[in-house]
């Protein structure tokens, strides 16, 4: 599913103050510690969220970006403020382009829009977790998802200001979305503090978004599943991710799969293991069984004599995985059944039977025969 907001993830309202943030934070992150649920996953993944929602909103410059741009404002791995991977505001490469600018009459090493221009950010990445069974990972299908996106509100048409206003020039950077401030011998450009590196300000919002000049919406995405697939991998779909800043590219959204644990079958890349009983009978008189496999069932012999734990491999009755140009195999791990609950004529049966290997001695049994002779052995 996609990344949640992170007032949601600590229960508190968007204008709570730092007490209430902090106070959420510290009840959550003792009720999710690893240390209070050694075994459970799904609280260490609430945990991790928790800490970095609280990471994010008490600091009052990460807060103001989040409060701004959402996501994209403060995930430095998804081209926000902070990232260092050409997008935004990009730390040390970014504060000394403009003396490179100066000097050579461009842009530094930075990664941001034309000079004097308001920066412009990528959207943020988003994931959408996807349960999916054996058999549909072994075959693929295609489905729809249902995901929260962000839309232009019809209202203001996207530029925040309430019917009737416009947007005005940022007083403090003059519309150029950066500062500049003096060190000595460097000059170094920054985000303006004031309207985020937007270039202007929204004296009289709209009341219909409140001025974010965008509206939380749900679209259905169509995705495909290829056949083969493996529980981890990701799939990505372009541009549907948050939308970008400043008429930045919007970020992609990457479905995880994973694959739920089947009743009969365990997988091991494009191999198939399963445990499958046989009776008494069939393992000492031989025969030919049916095994299950994912497209139906297959025949195969079970020769006379066989023991518990042994294995049959049934070529090409696994997986075929994306990169294979053959399926894996199913390998059967056969159980011997022991009979519960006999009637008393068959366990006499059994006692004179019992009583005929032992005058067979090694012909019968040469397992429990060459056990014995060992235990005999070290007892003398």
């Amino acid at each position: 599913m996609a990344k949640r907001d992170y007032y949601e993830v600590l229960g508190v309202a968007k204008n709570a103050s730092d007490d209430e943030i902090k106070k959420a934070y510290r009840k959550l992150a003792m009720k999710y510690h690893p240390d209070r649920n050694p075994d459970s996953k799904d609280a260490e993944e609430k945990f991790k969220e928790v800490k970095e929602a609280y990471e994010m909103l008490s600091e009052p410059e990460k807060r103001a970006a989040y409060d701004q741009y959402g996501h994209a404002g403060v995930d430095p791995s998804m081209g926000g403020f902070g990232g260092a991977g050409g997008q935004g505001f990009g730390g040390f490469a970014d504060a000394f382009g403009d003396i490179f600018g100066d000097i050579f009459g461009q842009g530094g090493p930075g990664g941001r829009a034309g000079r004097g221009g308001p920066q412009v950010y990528r959207g943020a990445d988003l994931r959408y977790n996807m349960e999916i069974t054996l058999e549909q990972a072994a075959n693929g299908f295609d489905t729809q998802i249902r995901v929260p996106s962000w839309e232009e509100c019809e209202v203001c048409h996207g530029n925040g200001a309430k019917p009737g206003t416009k947007p005005e020039t940022c007083p403090t950077c003059n519309g150029a979305g950066s500062v500049r401030m003096s060190q000595g011998f460097f000059s170094v450009q920054q985000t303006c503090p004031k309207c985020h590196g937007t270039g202007s300000y929204i004296p009289e919002p709209c009341t219909n978004c409140h001025g974010s000049g965008k509206l939380k919406k749900t679209k259905t995405l169509e995705i495909k599943i290829p056949a083969g697939i493996e529980d981890g991998m990701r799939i990505r779909s372009s541009g549907n991710g948050e939308p970008g800043v400043n008429g930045g590219p919007a970020g992609d959204l990457y479905v995880e799969i994973h694959i739920k644990a089947h009743n009969v079958f365990e997988r091991d890349g494009d191999d198939l293991h399963c445990q499958m009983p046989i009776s008494f009978a069939t393992a000492a008189l031989g025969g030919d069984i049916d095994a299950p496999t994912l497209h139906g069932k297959a025949t195969f012999e079970v020769p006379e004599g066989t023991q518990t734990g042994k294995t049959f491999r049934l070529r090409g009755k696994g997986i075929k995985g994306l990169r294979a140009s053959y399926p894996g195999d199913l390998y059967v791990h056969v159980q011997v059944e022991t009979p519960v609950k006999l009637s008393d004529a068959q366990k006499q049966m059994l006692r004179d039977f019992d009583a005929s290997l032992k005058e067979g001695g090694a012909r019968h049994s040469p397992q429990s025969k060459g056990w014995f002779d060992r235990v005999k052995q070290f007892f003398e």
